[in-house]
């Protein structure tokens, strides 16, 4: 069992930044495979970006490829997401995701994941 909790959301202007950060207690933090999700109002979980349990590979959307950067800090157990460019289409509840498995492939299919956030808010005005 993990434990995850987002934080860093918030109301931002249409070109500004934000950097979310999931924190994880419970379990071994490398052990785990990562992910970032996305759902907007009326609207199905997307994935956004992975990343391997060593922090080697990443794998991003094509729609925030080149604006988003995910990473990871095994030591501190926690998942980053560093947003820059932000548009009034990524105003949405970000979710971290993680599965126990040490894959060198970073995950894009969410029901690969067995563990969820809550979910931080992230809001975007034009």
């Amino acid at each position: 069992q993990v434990q995850l909790v987002e934080s860093g959301g918030g109301l931002v202007q249409a070109g500004g930044s934000l950097r979310l950060s999931c924190a994880a207690s419970g379990r071994t933090f490398s052990a785990f495979s990562m992910g970032w999700f996305r759902q907007a109002p009326g609207k199905e979980r997307e994935f956004v970006s992975a990343i391997t349990w060593t922090g080697a590979r990443t794998t991003y959307a094509d729609s925030v490829q080149g604006r988003f950067t995910i990473s990871r800090e095994n030591a501190k157990n926690t998942l980053y997401l560093q947003m820059t460019g932000l548009t009034p289409e990524d105003t949405a509840t970000y979710y971290c995701a993680a599965v126990e498995f040490r894959s060198f492939v970073p995950m894009r299919d969410r029901s690969r994941y067995d563990y969820w956030g809550q979910g931080t808010q992230v809001t975007v005005s034009s």
